[in-house]
C-alpha cells in the first residue's frame, strides 16, 4: 500500500486549473515578445509559434514534475506525482505524461474521467506513463 492516497479528480482539476492561469500568463509574455520582435501580430495559423507554445507548456509541466514532483498549482493543492513505485520521475515519464495529457483532453477529457474508474485513481496519462498522483496531507514530510 502506498504511503499516501491517490489525488482525487477534483484537487487534479483544481491543480490543472489553476496551473492553467500561469499558463495562460506565460504564453501571454511569450506572445508579447514575439510580436515586439516581429514589429507585427503573429500571423494566424503560425505553426512555428503554436509548436513554440507547446514547447513552452511541456517545458513549464515536465520541467517542475522532474525537479521536484509538483507544478504550482499542484504544490498549492498538496498533490506530488511520482513512480508507481513512489519515487521521481524523469523526462522520459513526464514527456510521456504530458503527451498523454493533451491526448486525454483531446477525447473530451475521457482521459481524466478515467480516473473516476480507476481502482488506483489514475488517469490514462498516468498509466500510460507510470505514474501516479498523490495528496501529501500537510502533516506528511516531503
Amino acid at each position: 500500500m502506498a504511503p499516501h492516497p491517490s489525488a482525487t479528480l477534483f484537487r487534479r482539476i483544481a491543480a490543472a486549473f489553476y496551473d492553467a492561469l500561469l499558463i495562460v500568463a506565460i504564453f501571454a509574455v511569450l506572445t508579447f515578445v514575439v510580436v515586439t520582435a516581429r514589429g507585427d501580430a503573429v500571423p494566424p495559423g503560425s505553426h512555428v509559434f503554436q509548436l513554440a507554445l507547446v514547447i513552452t507548456a511541456a517545458a513549464y509541466f515536465a520541467g517542475f514534475w522532474v525537479k521536484g514532483g509538483q507544478t504550482p498549482g499542484m504544490k498549492t493543492w498538496r498533490l506530488r506525482l511520482e513512480t508507481c513505485s513512489g519515487g521521481p520521475i524523469g523526462w522520459r515519464s513526464a514527456l510521456i505524461r504530458f503527451a498523454g495529457a493533451i491526448l486525454s483532453i483531446a477525447v473530451f477529457g475521457l482521459g481524466f474521467l478515467w480516473a473516476l474508474f480507476d481502482a488506483d485513481r489514475q488517469t490514462a496519462h498516468d498509466r500510460m506513463a507510470g505514474t501516479r498522483l498523490i495528496f501529501v496531507p500537510v502533516s506528511a514530510p516531503g
